[in-house]
């Protein structure tokens, strides 16, 4: 007993904002991911002017991938692993450490603004690459040390997002965007197979413990078949699409897409309209087998879509969307505070899904608007998430209302 006096008076001595991953993680990704699409909403306003290393497109790409969504992917499991292991978590100066290397690889992208060539593009990315390995390290360790190979998956799956930013950078150091653009693209098909395993793994329960229904079973052939089919859409990205047969790429998506659907539709989204917490969720998740169908028609050329239109309702509608709604879930959770969030949420989920029509929906209904919905829509995301810092920002920075560590 005295081992776990000790313990919390360990963690208690630890500033609140970095108890946890999830605190300083989730708080600085929201507050990130406005600042880097207020720059889109800059350059697309006022084109060529403070161009970054890697060009625009690639920076906005880059950053809203390896900047924003892989530090929210990182918070969660960093959080997540506590309890799968039952070991204290990264806390304390280690936390603080591994949050520097992240804000470290920002400040080096964003002084590409400033300082242009003077500064040395090789420095810039080997600075920018050394958060997601890191995060893998902290990631590995508890799992190790319990034995719990189940998520030991995880470990290389970071290792795969730390290739694919290495790649991107590669790609920039060596003219050569087309490599450029399938490693960012490839790594937005990785966060969406983060979301299809962590979606299979909460929406039914989160569902059926905020409806007070019974909880939706998986069936192991269709989970099987769902992540399956995505980890082959990963891998045929990172090979190029456009080295693959297309017979092959569209089954790969129509199956992927079935299939994703199908758990979309089991896990009962008609049942919470009256919980945003859990409606946020399911929209969210449903922009990925839209997105999938999309895609398909993109490379069938059954519709007039463009590869960057179709790339968005994965990006804005899926990961935007279910980033806004996992991170205010799990906030709350872990704060110690009921899971009802303030009702200025609602706004907020609503907006985010705004974005994502106004970036998908409107350039393939009217093209020429292209230039309008990018700048409506990052403006909606914005607004989005800067009701998630106003709202959830005091709660991360304070200590939980039970008194209890974490």
């Amino acid at each position: 007993m005295s081992v776990n006096i000790d313990d919390n008076r360990i963690a208690l001595a630890i500033p609140p904002f970095l108890r946890l991953a999830f605190r300083p993680f989730f708080l600085g990704g929201a507050v990130f991911s406005m600042v880097a699409i207020g720059w889109w909403v800059w350059y697309w306003t006022f084109p060529g002017s403070w161009l970054p290393y890697g060009g625009p497109v690639w920076w906005h790409a880059h950053e809203m991938v390896f900047g924003f969504s892989c530090l929210i992917v990182v918070g969660f499991l960093l959080t997540a692993v506590k309890n799968w292991t039952g070991t204290t978590g990264l806390r304390g100066a280690p936390l603080f450490m591994l949050f520097a290397l992240w804000v470290l690889g920002r400040c080096a992208l964003a002084l590409s603004f400033l300082l242009g060539d003077s500064l040395s593009p090789y420095w810039i990315a080997f600075v920018d690459v050394l958060f997601l390995p890191a995060a893998a390290a902290a990631m590995f360790y508890p799992v190790y040390m319990v034995r719990q190979w189940r998520n030991m998956f995880f470990v290389p799956l970071l290792l795969l997002f730390t290739l694919l930013n290495g790649a991107s950078h590669w790609a920039v150091l060596n003219d050569r965007p087309d490599l450029a653009v399938r490693a960012l693209h490839s790594a937005i098909f990785l966060v969406c197979l983060v979301i299809a395993i962590m979606g299979g793994r909460v929406i039914p329960m989160f569902t059926a413990n905020g409806t007070g229904t019974k909880k939706v079973m998986p069936i192991k052939w269709l989970d099987q078949l769902s992540l399956l089919s995505l980890n082959l859409i990963v891998a045929s990205s990172i090979a190029g699409f456009e080295n693959l047969p297309n017979s092959w790429i569209s089954s790969l998506f129509a199956i992927a897409a079935a299939a994703n659907a199908y758990r979309f539709i089991r896990w009962g989204f008609w049942k919470c309209g009256k919980v945003p917490l859990l409606w946020s969720l399911h929209i969210g998740y449903a922009f990925l087998p839209i997105g999938l169908i999309v895609t398909l028609l993109h490379f069938n050329d059954i519709a007039v879509i463009s590869y960057s239109t179709a790339i968005h309702f994965f990006s804005v509608g899926a990961i935007g969307g279910m980033i806004l709604a996992m991170i205010s879930r799990v906030s709350l959770g872990h704060v110690g505070l009921p899971l009802t969030p303030p009702k200025t949420m609602s706004v907020a989920f609503i907006l985010v899904l705004l974005a994502a029509i106004f970036r998908t929906i409107i350039p393939i209904l009217a093209p020429s608007l292209i230039q309008w919905s990018i700048v409506s829509a990052g403006v909606l995301w914005m607004i989005a998430y800067g009701l998630f810092c106003l709202c959830y920002g005091p709660m991360l920075w304070s200590t939980r209302v039970d008194g209890r560590p974490g």
